[in-house]
């Protein structure tokens, strides 16, 4: 009943925004939206070589997207210092935020797994590194050759959105609810966030998951925060002031669209129809990549992934299976209320 709601309101939304652009006009807006979308045509491996190197497709076991944050579309300096860079430069950026994001064949439930951005992993061709550094070195090719070679996972898809991008999200969208445990204060930018409910708009969104400094769980905790923001953005896509709203809907689309770079095989009309899937997040949906605690390698802090709950994890998504895996070891994250 609920999934029936959510598209009758995605389809009075859709009525309503093509009432108001009429048949031309909607060809037009459409050409508009993709021509705002950055395509990386050599994000995904294109030889027979690396081909036969990767995990083989697998039809009827969903799909899975890499996601990452970035600040390479940026008018400004976001989280690194060369926020202005086109494209992608070796050395030039690294990603706070890596996501594997796997919508089941039936489209009726998504699992994210975030991988925090220290994990000390074996990069191809370079060794033991943390794997934040395969962006840097290689840009999405290496990282996702990275990503498949510790997961054993596809990526299907790759997406990144600058940090600017996703608060355009959510102010098109009127802002988002999150619930903070505890009131906790942000020793680096001095917010103090106290305990209870916060409706964010997009430059606070932002500052809520850029907070890893004073939280009992440092980055873990942070990845937590990027989850509960995913979670609330999507209830508030769902929601039926947004849907039925075509102004919240063009000023979303355009949001999104203006801030994201995908590989070339990703349409428009596929883009939107994932983001409609991602929205079907439930509080269990969300995981971070086990790990064994942190350490140091040299001068580096780094997290030790755990490999065998790793394998496992990895496992239910390789093989579409994460709903038998919540069942099996309990729920996620807890991202409705966080640190």
């Amino acid at each position: 009943m609920r999934r029936l709601r959510r598209l009758l309101w995605i389809s009075l939304a859709s009525l309503l925004l093509l009432g108001a652009l009429g048949a031309g006009g909607l060809s037009l807006y459409q050409a508009s939206l993709d021509r705002d979308i950055a395509r990386l045509p050599a994000a995904l491996p294109t030889s027979e070589a690396e081909e036969r190197q990767r995990p083989q497709p697998a039809p009827g076991l969903g799909e899975t997207w890499l996601l990452v944050g970035t600040d390479r579309r940026a008018d400004e300096a976001t989280t690194g210092d060369r926020a202005k860079e086109a494209l992608w430069r070796p050395g030039s950026q690294r990603t706070d935020t890596i996501m594997l994001a796997h919508l089941s064949e039936d489209r009726k439930h998504a699992a994210v797994v975030s991988i925090p951005r220290d994990s000390w992993v074996d990069i191809p061709g370079r060794g033991r590194a943390k794997i934040n550094a395969a962006f840097s070195w290689g840009g999405p090719p290496l990282l996702i050759k990275t990503v498949e070679r510790l997961t054993g996972v596809r990526v299907h898809h790759y997406a990144a959105i600058d940090f600017k991008g996703f608060a355009a999200a959510v102010d098109a969208v009127d802002g988002v609810e999150v619930e903070v445990a505890r009131t906790v204060r942000d020793t680096n930018s001095g917010v103090t966030w106290t305990a209870g409910r916060h409706h964010l708009d997009g430059e606070r969104a932002l500052r809520f998951v850029r907070q890893r400094y004073n939280l009992p769980g440092g980055d873990f905790d942070r990845i937590k925060r990027q989850q509960a923001l995913l979670k609330a953005l999507s209830d508030r896509v769902l929601s039926a002031d947004t849907l039925t709203d075509p102004v919240k809907v063009d000023r979303l689309l355009r949001a999104v669209t203006a801030s994201i770079t995908v590989d070339d095989r990703v349409t428009l009309d596929l883009l939107r129809g994932r983001l409609l899937d991602l929205a079907r997040l439930d509080s269990s949906s969300f995981f971070t990549m086990p790990t064994k605690g942190t350490g140091m390698e040299g001068a580096q802090s780094v997290v030790y992934l755990d490999e065998r709950r790793s394998r496992a994890l990895s496992e239910a998504l390789r093989t579409d299976r994460a709903r038998d895996y919540v069942k099996r070891r309990g729920p996620g994250n807890a991202v409705d209320t966080v640190r």
